[in-house]
């Protein structure tokens, strides 16, 4: 019997795979997508979506708690765990429906399945049945990324999937990792009141972000109780009864034991390479990734490869840009290779952190010349009236041609703030266009024109 043919098949219905099987739908283009498990990936399902759920009712509690402080009274507050967890799965559950929607809208295939490659175009789901595809682009995606010589047992030793489905609030949780998701859940776990501690062999939370910014959420993680212990590596986790011990050492080499309910591992992540039949299909791999060109095309002929399996940076809107780019090219369109100088990172604690382009000494180390504005939330109105004055907008621009290099902001709203300093740098906007742009008032956007003057010694406001 000879195999249903497609001119595009997908192997991974995440952020990266459904928006790509869209955009091959719109060009005209035969589109399947095989999943495992559910539509929308880890980041609809068990990452993105759902821990801004928790995130969410993490910040209507905080906001419950200082009610006085606006004059509202409301009694006594407290936490229904189960019914934050429920209301954050509903959110996942429903979002990956509408996903299943837009395939059917789109006319886009769907098989649940394992899909191996065979080479030549050829695919098989689980072992039985088989398909063929002009071209094939994988967005497998990524998992976490065990402690080395500890493996997740998914009870005392957690990844963020059970972090963000336990049956109750943990009396104490040790993280080990300072980035993106370490940081969100130690800010969720803190608010519902577990004495959390976060372990980061390097010298700052959030490494990869300013180093003013990361200090700034350091103090503010202070003040919530959240204990930090940075240049600090995890010797060992021991698990007895249903508790852990943490035996960590720091960088004068003093060890120190911590006990917790759970030890929740944010290191990272690792590709979902295995059992693709990558090899067989002549797709070379990286250090564990698979190796792509700004095309996203991988060595092996008409196959392609999206998202996290293809390596840095993990974000599910690259994921999605990097699935358009990837149809456009195979469809001959004249599309522009995939960039990474633009990408904007987003961190949803309380308060929030997002950036974009260099951070100061990223820049400096470039040999830019650099005029820094930065702008306190406590020097603005709307953040004043909101209650929200922790945190600052910071600029770097080449002094010499006004070019803005780099946006750093942790706040309030920090990640709806960033799209502006992106559309800038897209459209390779100086400090002059960014100050003469008439930002509304009263609002947080202000802040960016703000420092914007203080960056040219022109500052109104401060």
């Amino acid at each position: 019997m000879t195999p249903t043919h497609y001119d595009i098949a997908i192997i991974g219905g995440g952020p990266g795979g459904y928006v790509a099987a869209i955009r091959a739908s719109q060009l005209g283009k035969k589109t399947v997508i095989i999943e495992k498990s559910a539509l929308g990936g880890i980041c609809l399902n068990w990452g993105c979506i759902p821990t801004k759920a928790l995130l969410k009712s993490a910040e209507v509690l905080r906001t419950a708690q200082k009610a006085k402080k606006f004059g509202v009274s409301i009694g006594e507050v407290s936490v229904n765990f189960p019914a934050v967890i429920k209301r954050s799965r509903q959110v996942a559950d429903s979002l990956s429906k509408g996903v299943g929607f837009l395939m059917k809208k789109n006319e886009v295939e769907v098989i649940s399945g394992s899909a191996k490659l065979l080479g030549g175009g050829q695919i098989l789901i689980d072992g039985e049945s088989k398909i063929s595809a002009d071209n094939i682009i994988v967005a497998t995606g990524a998992r976490p990324r065990p402690l080395p010589g500890t493996p997740f047992d998914g009870e005392t030793i957690i990844s963020s999937k059970e972090a963000m489905s336990l049956d109750s609030i943990p009396e104490k949780l040790v993280v080990v990792g300072a980035g993106a998701i370490g940081v969100e859940f130690a800010d969720f776990y803190a608010a519902m009141g577990t004495h959390v501690t976060i372990v980061e062999m390097l010298p700052q939370l959030l490494p990869v972000e300013d180093i003013e910014v990361s200090q700034e959420l350091h103090k503010i993680f202070r003040r919530k109780k959240i204990k930090a212990l940075l240049e600090t590596r995890v010797e060992q986790v021991f698990v007895s009864d249903g508790k852990a011990t943490v035996t960590v050492k720091d960088k004068a080499g003093d060890t120190l034991e911590l006990e917790a309910d759970k030890v929740l591992i944010a290191i990272g992540v690792q590709g979902n390479i295995e059992e693709l039949g990558l090899e067989v299909a002549g797709v070379v791999l990286e250090k564990g990734w698979i190796n792509t060109n700004h095309f996203m095309q991988t060595s092996a002929p008409n196959i392609y490869a999206i998202g996290d399996v293809s390596g840095p940076p993990w974000l599910a809107h690259v994921a999605s840009h990097e699935g358009i780019t990837s149809v456009e090219h195979l469809a001959g369109l004249n599309v522009k290779p995939m960039g990474y100088d633009n990408v904007p990172g987003c961190t949803y604690c309380t308060p929030q952190v997002a950036s974009i382009g260099l951070t100061e000494k990223a820049a400096r180390d470039a040999g830019y010349d650099l005029k820094i504005g930065k702008f306190p939330y406590r020097a603005s109105g709307k953040a004043m009236a909101s209650g929200e004055t922790d945190g600052f907008t910071k600029l770097i621009y080449d002094a010499k041609h006004g070019e803005l290099l780099g946006a750093h902001i942790i706040g309030a709203e920090a990640t709806e703030l960033i799209a502006e300093i992106g559309i800038a740098r897209s459209l390779e906007a100086t400090h002059e266009a960014i100050l003469e742009t008439i930002h509304a008032h009263p609002t947080l956007s202000e802040m960016i024109m703000e420092a914007s003057a203080l960056a040219q010694d022109r500052g109104i406001h401060l």
